[in-house]
């Protein structure tokens, strides 16, 4: 397995985030919190057990309560100081679920998947971790995301220095997140994408956002070195040029994907076999049947 991320890194960066306290930098987890409790309002079951991995401000498991399908939730945290007053939290690392095997009915988990360096196993970890037709739900930013950052950061460096390192972490698309749930061995599963766009006055400001939301560089092979004032002033000016409105605000793309898959049960739709179709295409269409021309004939 790769190391791209460095978990004790992101682990001290969420909890110094959590210790300033800027609740203005929760607006992505509130948006994903929202989303993820309406599309779990969609759903006609009640789930008795519920459990929410790494939320960091527990916005998805309140918007989750609130709708009334849940019974109990557990949160799971990277640090005892991320719980709410007199709540107590589980507290694990990114990459191992702490729920014992088909123990709870429902798994969300707020935009910190992206961060795990074994992801395919810590969604094993989650199917294992429902019981048969638990739901796992998840927000997760994907391809997209701070692509105007990525782009202005890599221009600064190629022309003050003429290399670059890498300074905005990877994020998979929508496809590899479908791809994993069936891995995973979930059913029916289901990944889509929503795009957000946040303007800013200025590159400095959305930088004080990532820093409050602990999203700052955590690569493993991330450069060492610092960067100079300099970099940074001619990184804003390079923003502006190629991504602000007529109003001189910058933009920046926050690209989440959600993602559901259920726990194999019985009592759940199956494709039909090869083969097992009753109608034929053709008749459907009301035309006749015939064999294709070879056109290199």
């Amino acid at each position: 397995m790769d190391i791209v991320f460095d978990q004790d890194l992101i682990a001290a960066r969420r909890k110094r985030a959590l210790r300033h306290g800027d609740g203005k930098a929760g607006f992505l987890l509130d948006i994903a919190a929202r989303e993820l409790a309406e599309r779990l309002n969609v759903v006609e079951r009640r789930f008795d057990a519920a459990v929410e991995l790494h939320g960091y401000t527990g916005a998805a498991a309140r918007e989750i309560l609130a709708t009334g399908k849940v019974g109990t939730l557990e949160r799971v945290e990277t640090d005892a100081g991320f719980a709410g007053p007199h709540e107590t939290i589980k507290v694990s690392s990114l990459e191992v679920v702490p729920v014992s095997p088909e123990s709870v009915n429902l798994v969300v988990s707020p935009l910190s998947l992206h961060l795990t360096n074994d992801t395919p196993g810590v969604f094993i970890q989650i199917r294992r971790a429902l019981k048969p037709d638990g739901l796992f739900l998840a927000a997760i930013p994907g391809s997209g995301t701070l692509q105007e950052l990525r782009e202005v950061l890599l221009a600064t460096e190629a022309e003050m220095s003429g290399g670059a390192s890498p300074r905005v972490i990877p994020f998979a698309d929508v496809r590899d997140m479908g791809g994993l749930l069936q891995r995973a061995g979930f059913t029916l599963p289901v990944a889509d994408t929503e795009n957000y766009t946040v303007r800013y006055g200025s590159l400095f400001s959305l930088l004080k956002d990532l820093r409050a939301m602990g999203m700052t560089n955590p690569l493993a092979a991330r450069s060492r070195k610092p960067l100079s004032k300099a970099f940074f002033l001619r990184a804003a000016e390079i923003y502006a040029e190629r991504f602000a409105d007529a109003d001189g605000r910058i933009r920046a793309t926050f690209s989440i994907i959600y993602v559901s898959g259920w726990a194999p049960h019985e009592s759940q739709q199956k494709p039909l076999a090869p083969g097992s179709a009753r109608t034929r295409l053709a008749d459907a269409l009301g035309v006749k049947e015939g064999k294709l021309k070879d056109e290199g004939q």
